[in-house]
């Protein structure tokens, strides 16, 4: 071989070297400059700190050509994202970049289909975790539970459901929400870091949501008040069920001296951290208000639920004589609207109690109140009865009840019982001639004024009829009174032990005004009736 041709082939070898080297260096090149530009989930997660993050994260959740494993990741980026300026721009976007909901809400139905279904069993998991404990004394802790929830919330309810077209996930989600809310539901309560406050989203999901609550009805619990009015607004037949008997329970036992006694060494520690240091038979005063203010709060729930558990258990507590006055007024009260207003039985409860001669005023007012709930027909001989009580008040509130239940054509009958009342303060005819201006049906209350005023009806009566131009008599009406106004007929006598029973009107005399006796017909028409009538003329005038 010639050097020529060696030469040559050393040159070729040479060059060929050369080619593999350069072809090495460029592979290298476009392998090192691909994995520069290829997202991880470094960058991700690494994104939702800059200021241009959430754009990006959105680019890679909605473009196909990231795995989708990455577009996942990113979501769940965008859900727990910090807040910024106070908004959770990851979830709810801003005015001029798309958040997470609007994001997927851009998407072509069966791509977000296929994305939703897989992160929102991760927003679950993440729901799921248990909630954070608070330890008194320190610092409030994070629930990271909340802005899972408030993704989950947001996505099941956009557009009326549109982007949650699954029934079956919508039902999962529903659960889901339900049981993050029932989970220390007195600080989630309150949570003012939601989007989405527990209260909107269980009016969300309506009985489903509420189902869990009664469950959490238990003595000493935090915002019972709450998990009452929420469960008797959303809740189904069955869940108000168990809410009312939950209820009874926790009544009996704050009513009991065991609570009583699990309360004094608190009690005790409050006292000597205030330096007091009450005597025992203030330490007992002061449990007992403590157990006071408790069940009565109790007894508010249990005005919100009802049921048969409760109206039961409030029924018997009222007819406990035993029972501190007030308490008993407070189950009274809490009676309100849970009656059964065609149960006899019930109406014969409250109606024995407002006629009881020991039932305290107190609490006699609200079992009138009560009576009041129940048809005319079933109540009112009962309470014709107290017309004859040797207490005043009591047939006071009585015949106003009476008068109210009543309409035009049984004011008759009325006036017949009233007219046999004894012992009549002047609030009564006031009071009662003032309800005979609402009354409805014929005659007109103005026929049955003059009617009443009549001599030859009863005093009581033609009292009463009077007292109607005292509530509702226009100037024009003043000659219909005129001639009374010389009526000696002596007014009612009040009985000797009957307090705040007085037959008086202040009139205006002069700059001053004046206090008379009304010994007289004649007198209650001149210093009562007619000077009312004249003062609300130059009312009307002015």
């Amino acid at each position: 071989m010639s050097g020529h041709d060696s030469t040559q082939r050393r040159r070729t070898v040479m060059g060929a070297r050369v080619g593999q080297m350069v072809a090495a260096v460029t592979v290298a090149a476009i392998l090192s400059l691909a994995a520069g530009c290829r997202t991880s989930e470094d960058d991700v997660h690494r994104w939702a700190n800059t200021a241009q993050g959430p754009r990006k994260l959105v680019a890679v959740l909605t473009h196909d050509k990231y795995p989708i494993d990455l577009r996942i990741e990113a979501a769940e980026t965008l859900v727990s994202m910090k807040p910024r300026g106070g908004r959770r721009i990851g979830i709810q976007g801003t005015d001029d970049q798309e958040g997470l909901v609007d994001a997927l809400a851009q998407m072509a139905p069966a791509a977000r289909a296929a994305l939703i279904g897989n992160l929102v069993p991760k927003l679950q998991a993440e729901m799921a975790k248990p909630a954070p404990v608070q330890v008194v004394g320190q610092p409030a802790v994070t629930d990271n539970s909340v802005p899972y929830k408030d993704a989950a919330f947001a996505i099941l309810t956009h557009d009326d459901g549109a982007l949650m077209p699954d029934e079956s996930l919508k039902k999962s989600v529903r659960t889901s929400l339900a049981a993050w809310c029932a989970t220390d539901f007195s600080d989630r309560l309150d949570d003012s870091s939601q989007l989405f406050g527990v209260e909107q989203v269980l009016r969300e999901l309506k009985a489903e949501g509420v189902r869990s609550l009664p469950d959490l009805m238990l003595p000493g619990v935090n915002k019972l008040d709450r998990m009452s009015d929420l469960t008797a607004e959303l809740g189904d037949p069955e869940t108000k069920q168990r809410a009312s008997q939950k209820l009874v329970d926790v009544a009996k036992s704050v009513s009991s001296d065991a609570w009583v006694a699990s309360k004094r060494p608190g009690v005790e520690a409050a006292n000597k951290q205030s330096k007091l240091s009450p005597n025992p038979e203030q330490l007992k005063a002061q449990l007992a208000q403590y157990q006071d203010e408790e069940l009565l709060r109790v007894f508010g729930s249990m005005k919100k639920i009802g049921g048969k558990p409760v109206v039961d258990y409030l029924l018997a507590f009222v007819q406990d004589k035993n029972a501190i006055e007030k308490r008993r007024a407070a189950a009274m009260a809490a009676l309100q609207g849970n009656l059964d207003r065609n149960n006899a039985a019930q109406a014969a409860v409250i109606l024995n109690i407002a006629g009881d001669p020991n039932t305290p005023d107190s609490l006699r007012d609200i079992a009138l109140s009560r009576v009041g709930e129940f048809p005319r027909a079933m109540v009112v001989d009962k309470l014709y009865e107290l017309f004859k009580n040797d207490n005043w008040k009591v047939r006071w509130v009585a015949a106003s009840l009476v008068i109210k239940m009543s309409d035009a054509s049984q004011i008759p009958e009325f006036m017949s019982k009233i007219g046999q009342a004894e012992g009549l303060a002047i609030t009564e005819p006031l009071s009662y001639g003032g309800l005979f201006a609402d009354l409805k049906g014929p005659p007109s209350p103005a026929e049955l004024a003059q009617k009443y005023a009549a001599t030859g009806n009863s005093l009581p009566a033609r009292l009463t009829a009077l007292s109607y131009y005292y509530s509702a008599g226009t100037p024009a009406d003043l000659p219909k009174i005129a001639a009374f106004e010389k009526d000696n007929t002596a007014t009612p006598k009040c009985k000797a032990d009957a307090k705040e029973c007085e037959w008086k009107c202040t009139v205006q005399a002069g700059s001053s005004e004046e206090t008379k006796e009304i010994k007289t017909v004649g007198d209650f028409v001149e210093y009562c009736v007619k000077p009312a009538m004249q003062k609300r003329a130059k009312g009307a005038a002015k």
